[in-house]
């Protein structure tokens, strides 16, 4: 099965009506039956990677509530983080260190081969196994109690709207909600088809429209020659980006809320961050929190001085590099982030650092739009090195869009990109202005007036009709 926003909705429209008549017992069942069908649509045989990460960790965290010493506890927390990166490591890592040992044995002159077998990395594995991850060690910590529901819990794993690519859930906030009687409001049903209609528009509206620039650019032999054109596709990659996993999120949350089940806020208006700490705060929230609280403060977080600080924040952002793919492009990328938060909170240390700024006056709206813009092109800069096919192309991409000898021409598909990025910008820009300036999840709260939420929604659908071509990509996180 294809997994885009279209097989997405439309499976969803068929969980529906089953689900409203049945109780809570039966709707977790149902649900948990419907998720595993839902994910071995793609690959049946990948279920049972999900089913081992269930029972191990749902045998593991009872096995610590009965130990009465720490060292049992400790074994049963070391089976289930053998178990879980056990298998995420060979299924994500397996190519990935084989070609890097080929690779360098030929350089340092004996000849190897590749073996034959090549592993199948299963979608989403990243998300569900750190969100499974966080249920053990919160149990192994003692903040919270272990269930013995375990259709609930095996729910919790597997909740299909944010199982293939997040938001990734804390068991201590989903849990409960899936162990109670849901019930499914007004508000439930008017703000859950919002979120889902807006991340529908800003997945297929914005993100599907950018994709083939991006891809074109980013996936040749060599980059573009046009230094206008690499800038072009870089911010149409930024915004692709964006538009697509912001949109997946929102469209779990409102599918979700359709069931009566609350998720986390994953993206909160991060191209209105005014430096790079406070963007990390709000892209993919659920996975900066997972890493502060599972990577940042057991290394010793802010503790012991700057130098151990800084090693700490490097470090951390190194392992979200590695957790978003089996390449060096993504650990020069997590490496590269990591640099850039460490100098940044060394230029401003002893300051404090600006979170979800709201300007009051003409030289602090000036003053704002300067950082946001320059905050919006370090992210977007970084991500070539996200995108590229290796290092080198990604230098190379670099390099040429500050080197304005470095050719011309960038194929008939980006003639008319300027135009066409800055239509999209502005779609992106409007969507977020929305929900930034009301503290809103959507761009339409219902405090707004009836007419002008009709406007909004009559204006998305005109754009939804103009700019659709038919063609449905699969959301880019799915890779991870």
């Amino acid at each position: 099965m294809l997994f885009n926003s279209w097989t997405f909705v439309l499976f969803a429209a068929v969980v529906f009506p089953v689900y409203y008549s049945l109780d809570r017992r039966w709707q977790n069942r149902f649900l948990l039956a419907a998720s595993y069908f839902f994910y071995g649509n793609w690959d049946w045989r990948f279920t049972g990677l999900l089913a081992i990460s269930t029972i191990v960790d749902y045998v593991a965290a009872l096995g610590m509530q009965r130990s009465r010493d720490a060292h049992a506890r400790n074994a049963w927390l070391g089976l289930s983080l053998a178990t879980n990166l056990g298998i995420l490591g060979f299924f994500k890592y397996f190519n990935f260190f084989v070609d890097s040992a080929v690779e360098l044995l030929g350089a340092l002159g004996f000849e190897a081969h590749a073996p034959t077998l090549r592993v199948l990395l299963p979608v989403g594995i990243s998300f569900y196994t750190f969100q499974t991850l966080a249920y053990t060690i919160d149990v192994w910590r003692g903040r919270m109690e272990p269930t013995r529901d375990f259709t609930s819990f095996a729910l919790y794993v597997a909740f299909f709207p944010q199982l293939v690519a997040g938001p990734i859930e804390r068991a201590q906030r989903l849990l409960p909600q899936l162990q109670r009687r849901r019930e499914v409001t007004a508000w439930h049903f008017s703000t859950g088809t919002q979120l889902l209609l807006w991340g529908y528009f800003k997945k297929v509206a914005i993100a599907d429209s950018l994709v083939p620039y991006q891809f074109d650019a980013f996936t040749g032999a060599q980059p573009p020659g046009d230094p206008a054109v690499l800038w072009m596709a870089m911010w149409a990659s930024a915004l692709q980006a964006y538009g697509d996993f912001s949109g997946y999120s929102d469209m779990a949350r409102g599918l979700g809320r359709l069931l009566g089940i609350e998720i986390i806020e994953n993206f909160r208006q991060p191209f209105f961050s005014t430096n790079f700490t406070e963007f990390w705060r709000r892209w993919h929230v659920s996975l900066s929190s997972w890493l502060r609280d599972y990577v940042y403060i057991p290394l010793g977080g802010n503790r012991g001085g700057e130098l151990r600080q800084a090693r700490n924040l490097f470090l951390t952002m190194l392992i979200g590099g590695l957790w978003h793919g089996a390449a060096w492009t993504f650990v020069v990328w997590g490496g590269a982030c990591g640099l850039i938060l460490v100098l940044h909170k060394w230029m401003r240390r002893g300051q404090k650092i600006a979170h979800d700024e709201r300007p009051s006056g003409p030289g602090e709206w000036i003053s704002f739009a300067v950082r946001c813009v320059g905050t919006f092109h370090m992210f977007a800069i970084t991500l070539v090195v996200l995108r590229a096919p290796s290092i080198g192309y990604a230098w190379e991409y670099l390099t040429s869009m500050f080197t304005p000898a470095a050719g011309s021409g960038g194929g008939d598909l980006f003639a008319g990109l300027g135009p066409t990025l800055a239509f999209y910008a502005l779609l992106t820009f409007l969507v977020d202005l929305g929900c930034w300036a009301r503290r809103s999840e959507t761009p339409c709260p219902p405090t707004m007036a009836w007419w002008a939420r009709g406007l909004c929604y009559a204006g998305a659908l005109f754009v939804l009709a103009v700019v659709r071509e038919g063609n449905a990509e699969e959301f880019f996180y799915f890779q991870f």
